[in-house]
């Protein structure tokens, strides 16, 4: 009846073999066409719902940014009134400088000039020793000026 060879069980053989593979790879990219499908809806749905998330962190970026160039402008603005304050109170302190200094000239030069001509009885050597005492009260004033300035 019929004569198998080896050579036809070896074809069927290895028919079936093929077959067996066709089907498992088949399996495989049906399973792997399904976790593409899958993973295809976390990208849609997480680009669907990341978006708005980026573009209201892009907009809270932006009103910070203004707000930043707001309180920028305002310590721009402090430090040139800070500026301003100081500039005032060097010209009232220049121009108050002087007649403080004469002023305490005057007051060191009459009570010595008194004293003087209490004790001598001379009104030039009185005269001399107030014009001395107000020169050395005027310069020891502006000496505490400066060191005060300087510190």
């Amino acid at each position: 009846m019929l004569a198998v060879t080896a050579s036809d069980v070896a074809d069927i053989a290895l028919a079936i073999f093929l077959l067996a593979v066709g089907i498992g790879m088949g399996w495989a990219f049906l399973t792997l066409g399904s976790a593409f499908g899958r993973l295809s809806s976390l990208i849609r749905g997480t680009e669907r719902e990341l978006l708005p998330v980026i573009n209201k962190v892009g907009g809270s970026v932006d009103r910070v940014n203004l707000q930043l160039d707001k309180l920028d402008q305002a310590t721009d603005s402090a430090v040139d009134a800070v500026d301003a304050v100081d500039q005032a109170v060097r010209t009232v302190s220049f121009a108050v400088k002087r007649p403080v200094q004469k002023a305490a000239g005057l007051s060191s030069g009459l009570s010595h000039g008194f004293a003087t001509l209490r004790k001598r009885r001379d009104w030039r050597e009185a005269m001399s020793s107030a014009k001395d005492a107000a020169a050395r009260r005027e310069a020891d004033l502006e000496a505490d000026l400066r060191r005060s300035s300087e510190s």
